[in-house]
């Protein structure tokens, strides 16, 4: 917000950036840290975008068209949730119920897709490595990018709308920075922390299940198939399926395998097994 209000006033910007660290602070190092304070930023950046502060009221006469445009993506934060939560949610519901969403394997249209997806990842990976990173933080990214935007996202969306319309008030939510020593060790050896309960762990774990239990049914539906007419109809979705459910390892292994106070917390576990055990239940019949 204050390189945008600085923009509209008229300044313009230059891209510096010195050998020597101009800032340096603190960041969360349990999830549901990173998740709160991902969903202030966005609903935050929501609430500007709608008010009259935002970049097409402010900021139309001194900031050319493209740049707004460029501004939007984050503004635009919290909407993102909705196509993430369709490529989540709709394809694992449509394998389970026999629906073919995508080209066959054997259409030529498949190349389509699978460029955009290969070619996006690719750009994103060589520029991770470009940046001095490695492939194991560019895996990470790719999972918290995931899981803010199914979570973080959608919860800042909902309360941003719901506070338009009058039926909650405004409450700024500070992020700790501080966190125990148990989950400082499991910090430092890249264990993902997860240990209270929270709706936002509840929708993390419920559509990690939805998947491994899509995915488990799409395998077992390539098996008993003779004629491998499946493998041709549903690829794209046993593929879309299975990476997601590699990207949710590390929730699994909290729900089920972990034992130590880090671990997803039982009545998370028994909600968001309960929820998508029904979902799938419903997608069958």
């Amino acid at each position: 917000m204050t390189g945008f209000s600085i923009r509209c006033r008229g300044w313009r910007s230059v891209y510096f950036n010195p050998e020597r660290k101009g800032f340096l602070g603190l960041a969360p190092t349990t999830l549901l840290q990173t998740l709160v304070q991902q969903e202030r930023w966005s609903e935050g950046e929501l609430q500007i975008l709608l008010s009259r502060h935002g970049p097409f009221f402010d900021g139309y006469k001194n900031i050319p068209l493209k740049l707004l445009l460029s501004y939007c993506i984050y503004f635009l934060w919290a909407a993102n949730c909705f196509p993430t939560l369709y490529y989540v949610v709709v394809p694992s519901l449509c394998l389970l119920r026999g629906i073919s969403l995508f080209p066959k394997a054997s259409s030529p249209w498949i190349q389509a897709f699978a460029y955009a997806f290969f070619a996006d990842r690719a750009y994103g990976l060589v520029e991770f490595l470009w940046c001095d990173g490695t492939f194991q933080g560019w895996w990470n990214d790719q999972r918290i990018w995931m899981f803010k935007r199914t979570t973080s996202y959608l919860v800042g969306f909902c309360d941003t709308i719901l506070k338009m319309l009058g039926f909650t008030n405004h409450a700024f939510v500070v992020t700790a920075k501080v966190a125990s020593e148990d989950a400082s060790k499991r910090y430092e050896q890249e264990i993902m922390e997860f240990g209270v309960p929270s709706p936002m762990f509840n929708i993390l774990a419920t559509l990690a299940l939805l998947n491994i239990f899509s995915f488990i049914g799409g395998i077992k539906m390539v098996i008993s198939d003779v004629e491998n007419k499946v493998l041709d109809l549903f690829t794209s979705q046993i593929v879309l399926s299975g990476l997601i459910v590699w990207i949710n390892l590390p929730v699994y292994e909290g729900l089920f395998f972990r034992k130590d106070s880090g671990r997803i917390p039982n009545s998370v576990t028994y909600k968001s097994l309960i929820v998508s055990l029904l979902a799938c239940s419903v997608a069958l019949h």
